[in-house]
């Protein structure tokens, strides 16, 4: 964990696959289910894991090797959704540790929210079948017109707090995350737990690293002490 003084939060900010919530094997089955019906073995776990946070245009990029400019990548997306979504909570589970910080969150009385890149579609139904639903907000890749990372999505979720977005702390596993939390002027945090793509966070310039959910007490206290 990287020790940075960062201002003292009011509300802590959450993106959800690969942050709060371990979403990689049911989001790795849909893609595999799609390669199993075309007569193709599955794509290794460990090839589809770090890019679990990009959704469908990373899943398909590493099993199918297409992008959204191939003719037939709509068509497999929509049929990719359609797998997950019908599945989209048989083996996510919450990341060791959040259940223990957001209760934390809870008892100090700061609030937290959830922004994330996934369609409504999706975080309606996932977020109160794995113990997220106190969250404060929850703003989806199509809440506002734009997605991370473009920090509207995080400018809306402040409002819905009603507080000013210097305010708040992002904590996410993605560059986008941190872009997105910067142009926002929020303090960004990286959770190296997570999946992280195929880059390094010590790269990403966020204000700062941790390791664990957990390391977030230690940083909130420290801010108290």
């Amino acid at each position: 964990m990287t020790k940075i003084a960062l201002p003292t939060p009011r509300a802590l900010l959450f993106d959800l696959d690969g942050t709060l919530a371990d979403t990689a094997p049911d989001l790795a089955a849909a893609v595999n289910h799609l390669r199993t019906s075309r007569g193709m073995l599955p794509t290794p776990y460990e090839m589809l894991r770090p890019v679990a946070s990009a959704g469908a245009r990373g899943l398909i990029g590493v099993a199918f090797g297409m992008t959204p400019v191939d003719p037939d990548y709509d068509a497999l997306r929509t049929d990719f959704l359609d797998r997950y979504a019908a599945n989209i909570a048989e083996n996510t589970t919450l990341f060791d540790g959040v259940t223990a910080l957001l209760l934390h969150l809870q008892e100090q009385s700061l609030q937290w929210g959830i922004v994330t890149n996934k369609p409504a579609r999706f975080t309606d139904a996932l977020v109160p079948q794995i113990g997220l639903e106190l969250a404060g907000c929850v703003i989806s890749g199509d809440t506002t017109a734009h997605a991370k990372p473009h920090p509207e999505p995080l400018l809306e979720a402040a409002r819905r707090l009603n507080l000013a977005p210097e305010d708040c702390w992002y904590v996410g596993d993605d560059l986008r995350d941190i872009a997105a939390g910067k142009a926002a002027g929020m303090p960004t945090i990286a959770a190296a737990w997570g999946y992280c793509g195929n880059s390094e966070p010590l790269t990403w310039n966020a204000d700062a690293i941790v390791l664990h959910p957990l390391d977030l007490l230690t940083m909130l206290d420290a801010n108290s002490a």
